[in-house]
């Protein structure tokens, strides 16, 4: 704590993994001294946090919101007396445009937080169609990039994603929403935490409740009316109806804002026009309202002039930081993308090494299967050559026995008859046993020469057997060179501290043009969104359960039928005040 002391503070240290949708800070005790910008200063600088312009201490008196006074005594407040006193840490004042006006990344997450919050507890109104989104800008935000095989069906069950009031408009489970929010999620990819939070704070600041602080007003008549009051200025509202303000007073149209008691008036810088006057409940919210219009004045006529030398400072800051960031996901994302690819080489090659596996394999049992071959058709050939042997043994006994039938024949005719009949029958014996002997020798010939090819066809599988486990070898040095390969890549912390963070007035024109191409690439991303807000919402609208539509549904609906947006309506409100009496 400031000028010592040794007084027990406790509020929660910034959790990135899972935070709160607020900051609260518990004050045990309180030196008597100490001032309101004591103690926000403490929060500020235990959170990091530079643009403290945007945020308060809160505290609930008589259930009535106030805010802790920088130049005012902690105790001298009308707190509330039970001990521990409890403030929470809010953003008091809201910018008209996050993505220029936010630099700092804990401001933005701080902004993410509690407008996220806001949605869910239907603070603000969100139409269907752009709670999908932003929930699913939420889930990138909290998870990361899509991954199929970690974000399976049921992922989202145990979220907080989408308001009551959205799911109960719709007879649908929460499998089909959160399909629907997954479809949105799987767009994403690519998109840092920080820069998920800050698409979803460039929707949420066009809704028409964002930033809007409501206050129940009387008008002279005594009609009930609500004051809203923001960063654009102030506006008059039927209760029934927080969308569309009746009257808008820009801040740079109003004079002057002042109370006495419970009166407030506000006089227009045009003479011509009538001053607005209303009543409130107390005299405690109307120091509420001054409160607010003097913080989100100046910070009106801050934004229309040159930032100041701490604004440069912390806006070159991001600049460097943003850019350093960059290059990091750049040389992360290189990294991944080698890994990868080493993956799938190593895959290959392992799928490779399977494959000549089973080629050799394969050709292991061809060159045993031909062994085998071989050796029944040499067994084959000498019993063929054997037979032919016996066949001409017995062809030369026959020769012999012709002849010497011959050298006896009988001198009768009939023994002459017989004799030359038996030896026609020896000669036709002897020319089939002839021939027969041709055959078998033709038969031993040919399997001679299958005996031939077969051990040629071993020869050849014993030299691609060869030739596959000198591949297998290779292939296996090879994959283990490159399963090698990913722990041979420089590491997150390497690659950190190698990277040279002096950046040149060249590298600051080339961020700027960049910038400019972003802005480009944004407008047509917005009209791109609006086609897919359009689609969805055709989508879901067959499932609407029409006589649940809250009055805000309903106006919703005719604004946006009518084309109204914020922005369009505040302009045309606030072009002719006095057309609307108060």
């Amino acid at each position: 704590p400031p000028r010592g002391g040794s007084k027990e503070f406790l509020f929660p240290a910034a959790n990135r993994q899972e935070p709160k949708h607020f900051r609260s800070l518990n004050l045990s005790s309180a030196r008597v001294k100490w001032k309101g910008k004591d103690l926000f200063d403490l929060v500020c600088r235990t959170l990091g946090l530079r643009e403290t312009w945007f945020f308060g201490l809160q505290y609930t008196i008589k259930d009535t919101v106030a805010w802790l006074k920088m130049d005012k005594k902690v105790l001298d407040h009308d707190v509330p007396t039970e001990e521990p006193k409890t403030f929470h840490f809010l953003a008091k004042f809201y910018p008209e445009n996050a993505e220029e006006e936010l630099v700092q990344e804990i401001t933005q997450h701080l902004f993410f937080l509690q407008v996220k919050k806001q949605i869910l507890d239907e603070k603000i109104f969100c139409p269907p169609e752009a709670s999908v989104l932003l929930a699913s800008y939420a889930v990138q935000a909290k998870y990361g990039d899509y991954d199929p095989n970690v974000h399976k069906r049921g992922f989202l069950a145990q979220e907080e994603l989408l308001p009551k009031r959205v799911i109960n408009l719709y007879q649908m489970t929460p499998e089909m929403w959160e399909e629907r929010i997954t479809a949105w999620y799987a767009e994403h990819r690519g998109r840092a935490r920080d820069e998920a939070e800050m698409e979803y704070l460039k929707i949420a600041q066009d809704l028409e409740m964002y930033g809007v602080n409501y206050f129940a007003i009387r008008n002279k008549k005594g009609t009930e009316l609500l004051l809203g009051v923001d960063a654009l200025g102030l506006h008059i509202y039927d209760p029934d109806n927080r969308l569309t303000p009746k009257i808008s007073f820009p801040w740079n149209e109003i004079r002057n804002i002042s109370y006495s008691d419970k009166e407030f008036t506000i006089k227009p810088l045009d003479k011509k026009i009538d001053v607005f006057k209303f009543n409130s409940s107390k005299l405690r919210v109307n120091k509420l309202i001054l409160q607010l219009c003097i913080g989100n004045h100046d910070l009106f006529m801050r934004r229309r002039k040159a930032d100041s030398l701490e604004v440069q400072q912390m806006k070159a800051q991001a600049r460097e930081e943003k850019a350093r960031k960059q290059m990091e996901r750049q040389c992360l994302a290189r990294e991944k993308q080698m890994r990868e690819e080493a993956e799938r080489t190593r895959d290959e090659l392992e799928r490779r090494l399977m494959q000549l596996k089973e080629e050799a394999t394969m050709a292991n049992e061809a060159l045993m299967r031909s062994e085998e071959t071989a050796d029944l058709l040499a067994e084959k050939a000498q019993i063929t050559e054997e037979e032919a042997k016996l066949l001409a043994q017995k062809a030369a006994e026959a020769e012999q026995e012709m002849q010497r039938i011959k050298a006896t024949a009988i001198r009768t005719e009939e023994e002459k008859r017989l004799m030359e009949q038996k030896v026609l029958e020896a000669e036709m014996l002897a020319l089939k046993m002839a021939e027969e002997s041709e055959r078998r020798a033709k038969e031993a010939d040919q399997l001679k020469q299958d005996l031939q090819e077969a051990r040629e066809s071993e020869r050849r599988a014993k030299q691609k057997l060869l030739e596959i486990t000198s591949k297998s070898s290779y292939t296996q040095s090879m994959n283990s060179s490159t399963t090698a390969l990913p722990t041979d890549l420089p590491s997150y912390n390497l690659i950190s501290e190698s990277l040279s963070f002096d950046f040149k007035d060249t590298d600051m024109k080339r961020l700027s043009m960049e910038i400019e191409k972003e802005k480009v690439e944004y407008m047509e991303r917005s009209k791109h969104l609006q086609e897919q807000l359009n689609e969805l919402k055709t989508e879901i609208e067959a499932l609407k359960l029409k006589e649940r539509e809250t009055a805000l549904d309903i106006l919703h609906n005719e604004n946006s039928s009518r084309g109204n947006s914020k922005h369009n309506t505040i302009k045309k409100v606030s072009e002719g005040p006095s057309l609307y009496p108060p």
